[in-house]
């Protein structure tokens, strides 16, 4: 049976990861609202502001159901600002930022700056791709404090961790989407 990826709709950059699985020969519905989870078998947060898209999650009513889809074991991959609704701590957020707080690690926002100190940079994840996967980092989260089921895969040659996974859960700091790079997808699908 085949998979259906859903792709959290509500703000970021969703259309990127679109064009992605478009690239991949994999069709994608957008979620915005609760009826929507019923109709996949995975979920991409994407970046954006995840501020935003916490009060966005609210609004929409779909924090608690997206929590309880994740908990219950939905494969679900968070970039950037995605990765940071995933993680169960947040340092750099406003008083009271909504998250689904899924996985146990601690996402410190802009941790490398402003959008002026965006950078590009080819990460190593051997688990996902052979070789170095092509990243965009845009006021990118570092991840911090991994609990002992979390599983490092990238960090950068300061020892930073910028991806990981918990069972089903995978978060990237960082936009392999914007750079065109179908290999963490791919990664994502297989999982």
């Amino acid at each position: 049976m085949e998979k259906v990826v859903g792709i959290l709709a509500l703000q970021g950059d969703f259309k990127e990861h679109f064009d992605i699985l478009a690239k991949l020969g994999v069709g994608a519905i957008p979620v915005r609202l609760p009826e929507d989870l019923a109709q996949i078998d995975r979920l991409i947060i994407p970046g954006g502001e995840s501020t935003t898209i916490g009060k966005l999650l609210v609004t929409s009513k779909l924090l608690q159901p997206i929590r309880e889809r994740i908990l219950a074991g939905m494969p679900v991959w968070g970039t950037c600002a995605g990765a940071i609704l995933l993680a169960r701590r947040v340092i750099g957020g406003i008083r009271g930022q909504m998250h689904i707080g899924a996985m146990d690690i601690t996402a410190r926002r802009n941790a490398f700056g402003r959008q002026l100190d965006s950078f590009e940079a080819n990460v190593a994840m051997k688990k996902a791709a052979e070789t170095p996967i092509p990243a965009i980092f845009i006021r990118a989260p570092v991840f911090e404090r991994p609990g002992k089921d979390v599983e490092i895969l990238a960090r950068l040659p300061d020892e930073r961790i910028v991806a990981a996974r918990q069972k089903n859960i995978l978060v990237t700091a960082f936009h392999p989407e914007l750079a065109g790079s179908t290999q963490l997808h791919r990664y994502f699908l297989n999982s």
